[in-house]
């Protein structure tokens, strides 16, 4: 079946990206794997490609586009070559959003330029040690000065995406107390300076998956936030939140999908390519089955991430349908690749083949963005049930 979902343009930037990956990431991935991150000069890299403006305004040096397809495009080439770009997913899918939709004018001017060239690099800090998906229970708290020129900022985050490097951080943090009726109110977003005096990194993470992508713990002692950066209004942080998780889940759907189709690329690869008895592994019958059996499983999860992502892009993506999306594709994904490593037998559990990598990473997509349990809430509250 011919997809539709990209045009000519989106193929130009495919082959743009293909030749990047090629020659800027894949000869030090193995570099990158074994450091934990990618380094922060990559970033700059990526600004120059123009990736990080792509659905930014041109008055503030991007190309003024609101599509979620190029980044669509950008989930499939770096599966494709078993590779990452570090934390900058976060950076683009998760904290723009918020700046576009919550900042001023006077702090679109101020962080939207840096945003673009990789100068400031921005990560979202909202799960807590101990609340996981409550984001309602969260404990960090910002709290106005007697003059009212900043916020004091205390408290603790965990499993930050692109904490490492990050040179902003959008904040959540309680500015009033939750109500009786509404336990979920009082919550606000700060963009936070991470060289602020009392911020403070901690560990990096050691995460099963993911390994290039920087992830931290995130310490407030006496922060002072201005009030310059707060986002949005007080109190309705909450609300923000739940605005933009159709388009996260988009993205985990969408990934998990490309990461299927990339897992179906390598175990083909290898199963024609690889000897046992005398014949290639292609050569059996079992493999065959096995293998078209996931190509009919990532046929069809192409097809929902691509609706999906004609959806969001409409602006009708519903949060049920978002839900449902990344359900699917990431269950799809969970069975596709465990299948392919079992294909590659004792090689698929070395670090040094791209399956063995994917399998890991892969893990995280039942996880984040709402786990699958989650999901099902979701969907069955949309059923009526």
């Amino acid at each position: 079946m011919r997809r539709t979902v990209f045009n000519e343009d989106h193929e130009a930037f495919r082959e743009t990206i293909r030749a990047f990956i090629e020659a800027e990431v894949v000869p030090v991935y193995d570099e990158w794997f074994a450091a934990g991150q990618a380094p922060r000069d990559f970033y700059y890299k990526l600004g120059e490609l123009g990736i990080f403006g792509i659905n930014v305004p041109e008055e503030f040096g991007g190309a003024g586009l609101e599509t979620h397809k190029f980044e669509a495009v950008l989930y499939e080439e770096t599966a494709r070559a078993g590779v990452q770009f570090g934390g900058s997913g976060v950076h683009v899918l998760l904290a723009l959003p918020y700046i576009k939709m919550l900042a001023t004018d006077e702090q679109k001017k101020r962080f939207l330029p840096k945003f673009v060239s990789g100068e400031e690099m921005w990560a979202i800090a909202m799960t807590e040690p101990g609340t996981g998906s409550d984001l309602a229970g969260m404990k960090s708290t910002a709290k106005l000065s007697e003059d009212g020129t900043h916020y004091v900022l205390n408290g603790a985050k965990t499993f930050i995406t692109g904490g490492v490097h990050a040179d902003r951080v959008i904040v959540c943090a309680r500015t009033s107390a939750p109500t009786a009726e509404d336990r979920r109110h009082g919550i606000s977003l700060f963009a936070v300076d991470t060289k602020s005096e009392g911020y403070s990194v901690g560990r990096k993470l050691d995460k099963l998956g993911l390994k290039t992508s920087d992830t931290a713990e995130l310490a407030f002692v006496d922060v002072k936030v201005p009030v310059e950066d707060l986002l949005g209004e007080e109190n309705k942080g909450f609300y923000y939140l739940g605005h933009n998780l159709a388009s996260e889940r988009w993205g985990i759907a969408f990934g998990a999908y490309a990461q299927a189709k990339a897992a179906v690329r390598f175990a083909k690869q290898y199963v024609q390519e690889r000897t046992v008895f005398g014949k290639p592994v292609a050569h059996f019958q079992n493999t065959k089955f096995e293998l078209a059996a996931c190509q009919a499983e990532v046929d069809a999860a192409e097809a929902v991430a691509d609706r999906a992502t004609e959806a969001l892009d409409a602006g009708e993506l519903t949060p049920a349908e978002a839900a449902s999306a990344k359900l699917f594709c990431t269950e799809v994904a969970h069975r596709v690749i465990d299948r392919c490593l079992q294909l590659h037998g004792g090689y698929g559990y070395m670090n040094e083949y791209p399956i063995a990598r994917l399998y890991a990473d892969n893990r995280v997509n039942r996880i984040y963005g709402g786990t699958s349990e989650i999901m099902k809430t979701i969907i069955a509250k949309d059923m009526g049930l």
